[in-house]
């Protein structure tokens, strides 16, 4: 397969990622948790998915470098405000995290190359998709080991302590993307 033909396909991941979000908080509103984990776990799958296609084809579209970061974004606001609508996670945190990612969102449009993600952006990601991951884990799945409650109780406590860090390295990264645009 051409370089042309997987950029192709990374960029409709990409719109087929950002499609996702509102199933994904429709199905959180209408308490159908199983179904938002899997859009949610479909959603990090494909984030995966469409970096590997865009190397493969020895880099993305500048389009696809525009759209990837905003449709990570759009996935990982509906479970976001959802958790923090829930009193899972405080919602001053939650705004912090969102003010942040609409604030490089708005200087990524600024750079001519899309502002691509830097190290410390994409474990950012990886970590976001994670915590979400765990505190939207269904309270009915115990794995058939016969522990649902208390496994969904201790993997919803560690997505709690995943969300911590992913916010700290979401603040750094900003400051770094802001720094660098400086100095250019």
């Amino acid at each position: 397969m051409g370089p042309c033909r997987l950029r192709q396909l990374a960029d409709g991941l990409t719109i087929g990622r950002a499609v996702v979000g509102l199933p994904l908080l429709v199905a959180l509103a209408m308490g159908q948790q199983s179904l938002a984990w899997w859009l949610l776990a479909l959603g990090g799958v494909s984030d995966a998915a469409d970096g590997w296609l865009a190397r493969q084809a020895g880099g993305g579209s500048t389009w696809g470098a525009r759209l990837d970061p905003l449709t990570d974004k759009i996935l990982i606001s509906a479970p976001l405000l959802w958790l923090a609508a829930n009193g899972a996670l405080p919602l001053w945190a939650v705004w912090l995290l969102l003010a942040r990612e609409l604030l490089i969102s708005g200087w990524r449009s600024a750079q001519s190359s899309g502002g691509p993600a830097s190290l410390a952006g994409k474990a950012k990601t990886i970590l976001q998709f994670a915590a979400l991951l765990l505190l939207l884990w269904p309270n009915s799945w115990g794995m058939g080991l016969g522990l649902a409650p208390q496994l969904g109780v201790g993997l919803h406590g560690l997505g709690w302590w995943l969300f911590w860090p992913s916010l700290g390295l979401a603040l750094s990264s900003a400051i770094s993307y802001l720094k660098a645009g400086n100095r250019r």
